[in-house]
């Protein structure tokens, strides 16, 4: 998926987009994304001024982006403006490396469990190979 379809999936717009493109989509299984994390990203100039480190919590967004990509083309629908998907739980969070601007992140997200609107998914983050997040997401999609 490239950046227009991925527009098509998420609400989210600048600066809160944080998924660059889709490399691989297993529809029910899992998806491999992108983030090209770049020094002009809104947080850097405050996170950190003298060394820049992405937040760790955008990083987990950034997983829940993808994850979400993985479950609308799961379920074969396109949201519209009434869809919401929500965290519902974030356990066994791990951050093993800092990610820099110059960094491509790579998220692969599996679904581990689904049931009606609830998604629960694995995720792993890496740069260069290297894992820089692990976490277990869970997450509730919505019609409001």
């Amino acid at each position: 998926m490239d950046i227009n379809e991925i527009l098509q999936y998420l609400p989210h717009r600048y600066p809160f987009l944080l998924v660059d493109r889709v490399l691989e989509l297993e529809p029910g299984r899992r998806i491999l994304a992108l983030k090209n994390v770049t020094m002009n990203e809104p947080f850097f100039p405050g996170h950190f001024p003298h060394h820049p480190v992405m937040p760790g919590v955008l990083i987990i967004e950034a997983m829940a982006q993808a994850a979400a990509l993985l479950s609308f083309r799961s379920t074969g629908v396109k949201p519209d403006e009434n869809s919401v998907v929500y965290f519902a739980g974030i356990d066994n969070v791990r951050f093993k490396r800092p990610v820099v601007p110059g960094d491509q992140l790579l998220f692969d997200m599996t679904i581990t469990h689904a049931k009606r609107n609830i998604y629960k998914y694995k995720g792993i983050a890496r740069v260069d190979g290297e894992v820089a997040t692990e976490a277990e997401l869970m997450c509730a999609i919505r019609n409001l």
